[in-house]
């Protein structure tokens, strides 16, 4: 039996706000953010933000400067050094190659220094309405967890999911994912026995077995 869409229904009626929990209020912004985001949590990187694009509000203003110089506004987010040089050298590319905006395209995103296929789908899906399913800690977990995917890696999660998820949810499958994960399938202790999806998730019914 394919659980996939009584579990999607599910989780449209748990989280139906799902949404990103990162601020911003541009293409820009929302790449800045998404590449602070690596390895540290959305509500430091919202603490950081507001600063750095009073500052810097384009990829004109960034362009100019040594990753020393935007070190000391990004400190608080975690592996700063590099996310700093990736900053620069994303914005020297973005006013050499693209005219100091944001592509639209995947694979251009992904041109860009320190866009990942995770990044850039969360730029594509964010900032341009696009049909994407990035693949983060949490979406990679819950889903598989779940039973949605089966995979080893975050490429095969990805393409999975693809399959089994309406194209036009895509996008806010990924945040019900990224919701359910931090509320309630947490990596450790996942609240599994008040869990609404219990009675379809393979990790949970795996367990009851042993």
């Amino acid at each position: 039996m394919n659980a996939a869409p009584k579990i999607l229904k599910i989780l449209a009626e748990l989280y139906p706000g799902a949404g990103p929990e990162l601020h911003f209020s541009s293409p820009f912004e929302t790449l800045i953010a998404t590449i602070l985001s690596a390895q540290c949590t959305d509500k430091q990187v919202n603490k950081v933000t507001p600063a750095l694009f009073a500052a810097f509000p384009g990829p004109a203003a960034i362009a100019p400067l040594e990753p020393a110089d935007l070190e000391p506004y990004i400190r608080g987010c975690g592996v700063y050094h590099n996310k700093a040089k990736n900053i620069v050298l994303s914005c020297r590319m973005l006013c050499e190659r693209f005219g100091g905006e944001i592509p639209q395209t995947l694979d251009e995103l992904q041109a860009l220094p320190g866009v990942g296929r995770k990044t850039a789908n969360v730029v594509y899906a964010n900032a341009f309405g696009g049909d994407a399913i990035a693949v983060d800690t949490h979406v990679f977990r819950v889903s598989n967890r779940l039973g949605l995917a089966h995979a080893k890696d975050v490429l095969q999660t990805e393409l999975q999911l693809q399959a089994v998820i309406p194209k036009a949810d895509w996008s806010k499958a990924h945040h019900w994912l990224i919701w359910h994960g931090r509320r309630v399938c947490s990596a450790r202790g996942p609240k599994c026995e008040g869990c609404a999806l219990n009675p379809f998730c393979v990790h949970y019914l795996a367990q009851k077995k042993a």
